[in-house]
């Protein structure tokens, strides 16, 4: 699991779509995005088995953190597919905090 010290504003899930992401990878090394991967598949499991909720730490274009509970129902190659339709870069995802 990635910890996430950066201080983080929480944001709704259906704000997402108006927020603006860097074409770069937020992660820097190939081991992080690995584990990120990891993570992710397991936040999948937790969504749609359970219907289980937890925080995506994102970093947006302009460097800031945010913070969304929500659901993941679906990890793509490049995106993630949480509650509601609702997608977003796996390239902007910092982390998770499963609880």
């Amino acid at each position: 699991m990635l910890v996430v010290n950066d201080p983080a504003e929480t944001i709704d899930k259906e704000s997402i779509p108006s927020l603006r992401f860097s074409a770069n990878d937020v992660l820097p090394t190939a081991a992080e995005q690995k584990i990120r991967r990891f993570d992710a598949e397991r936040a999948c499991a937790l969504g749609n088995n359970y219907h289980g909720k937890l925080d995506i730490y994102l970093r947006t274009a302009d460097g800031l953190t945010k913070r969304v509970q929500t659901t993941v129902w679906a990890v793509h190659e490049e995106y993630l597919t949480l509650k509601a339709g609702v997608s977003v870069p796996l390239r902007a995802v910092l982390g998770f905090d499963f609880y």
